[in-house]
């Protein structure tokens, strides 16, 4: 893929920016979810989903890439991203748009090493720390959290507000605000500094999930939608 054009903020790490990356800074609402039917899938997306991730720690590598594939295709069609959670190595067999890792998963670098420049990384915060070192590595956007107490992270404390707010202040990538969000405390995200967020049960759980997610691209201040992308349109 070629260049694309230069950015007000250039990202780090990179001579040039792709259509990925583009479409990045354009993303407000981040569905991370294990493995969900295509209806599910389509609404989410019809509902304003950017980015879409798929979760499925203890799947087998012919699991996740049979899941990854009908991901990718779903995303395309709707001109979202994809990104696979912690398997850098199956990236390309996926499809995927990029990948995700924890502070305890791949390291970033290997991550960057084995999906190349043009492809997208995105990296767990959990401190200020987290949120700093963000400058000096390989990433394109963090995740910022979680926010709230959730059961999708047993053990890990909860940061509250006070992290979206030095995120807001200081990250040096796009971040995303996540962990227990939800359209009833979405608002005080946003007026802590977030202008993207993250989520699992809102749309998992959601009895209609175009309508939770229409909801919370409202509520971030996002109800703009994207133009359709059809399979098969240059990524």
């Amino acid at each position: 893929m070629g260049a694309g054009p230069h950015l007000s903020r250039p990202l780090p790490h990179f001579e040039f920016v792709t259509d990925r990356h583009e479409r990045l800074r354009s993303a407000h609402l981040y569905l991370v979810c294990d493995d969900q039917p295509d209806e599910f899938l389509a609404g989410a997306l019809a509902g304003g989903v950017d980015l879409v991730q798929l979760r499925m720690k203890d799947a087998s590598d012919e699991e996740i890439m049979v899941a990854g594939r009908r991901f990718a295709a779903a995303a395309a069609e709707r001109g979202a991203l994809f990104i696979l959670n912690d398997r850098p190595d199956l990236v390309a067999a996926t499809g995927a748009d990029g990948v995700h890792v924890g502070q305890d998963d791949a390291s970033v670098a290997d991550a960057r090493e084995a999906v190349g420049p043009e492809r997208i990384v995105g990296l767990s915060t959990h401190s200020p720390g987290q949120v700093d070192a963000a400058a000096g590595a390989p990433v394109d956007y963090i995740g910022v959290g979680p926010v709230h107490q959730t059961p999708t992270k047993p053990g890990r404390p909860a940061v509250g507000l006070e992290l979206v707010r030095y995120a807001a202040a200081n990250a040096p990538v796009p971040f995303f605000a996540i962990g227990g969000i939800s359209a009833a405390n979405v608002y005080a995200v946003r007026e802590a500094g977030a202008t993207r967020v993250a989520v699992v049960r809102a749309l998992t759980e959601a009895p209609d999930v175009e309508l939770a997610a229409r909801a919370l691209r409202t509520a971030i201040g996002t109800g703009r939608h994207r133009t359709e992308v059809r399979v098969g349109s240059a990524r």
